[in-house]
């Protein structure tokens, strides 16, 4: 096991440094990971150059990340979001020029408070982000079963904070793109942002539960585009 952990690793050095050297002789071959194109699917919608995003449910920053092409290549900045603590590790050393905080997203009235989340890697989530306990399990057991390299869950508490509060700690002067990836927490994330301060351009949802998106936001923005079954982009 140790052997094959020790491949793994090897392996994932030597992709990143192959995807570093062509990201710097200018080539994206290696730098676009988002899940089903979403990066070159939402590229026609946002500033060529120098943009800002938020992107949370960041994982190691690079796996299906929606922003790390238009930071690598495109010269955006930002602020990345990640709950898992090894995740979040692992992201700070991908992308060290971001904004990069470690806790969970969550409504106001749980603004400083511990929260339960769910290991799953791409897959992790706060308790109670689906339906129901039941949901949740079941989500998580999907996760370990289609992820190769994962092979258990754990439970871990975190800070949980709203993002507005990350945003007044930034200041950024406006906001290109948020991404939201939450496993199903997308609604209790938008309620913890104060829409009359912070008004980003476009939202791209991953809405497992879209009428909890529309009612958090529909007020303020229209949809300018549906990119799958789930992917949703928002535009204000």
């Amino acid at each position: 096991m140790l052997s094959l952990l020790n491949e793994k690793a090897i392996r994932k050095k030597l992709q990143r440094s192959r995807r570093r050297l062509f990201e710097w002789v200018g080539s994206d071959r290696y730098s676009r990971p988002a899940l089903n194109n979403l990066d070159r699917k939402l590229e026609p919608y946002l500033p060529d150059r120098d943009g800002f995003f938020i992107e949370a449910g960041a994982n190691d920053g690079y796996s299906q990340s929606n922003t790390y092409y238009f930071e690598k290549m495109k010269g955006w900045t930002g602020v990345l979001v990640e709950g898992i603590p090894e995740l979040y590790e692992r992201c700070k050393r991908e992308r060290p020029d971001s904004h990069i905080f470690n806790c969970a997203l969550v409504p106001p009235e749980l603004n400083g408070d511990a929260v339960t989340m769910r290991y799953a890697n791409l897959m992790s989530i706060v308790n109670g982000a689906r339906k129901s306990e039941g949901d949740d399990e079941d989500h998580v057991s999907r996760g370990i079963e289609v992820q190769e390299s994962l092979e258990e869950s754990y439970e871990i508490e975190v800070l949980g904070r709203t993002l507005t509060s990350i945003l007044d700690e930034v200041n950024p002067p406006s906001i290109d793109l948020l991404s939201l990836d939450v496993e199903g927490y997308e609604g209790q994330v938008l309620e913890g942002l104060d829409f009359s301060k912070y008004r980003p351009t476009f939202i791209l949802v991953e809405a497992n539960y879209p009428e909890k998106v529309d009612e958090k936001i529909g007020s303020y923005y229209d949809i300018a585009d549906q990119f799958s079954e789930h992917d949703v982009l928002y535009r204000a």
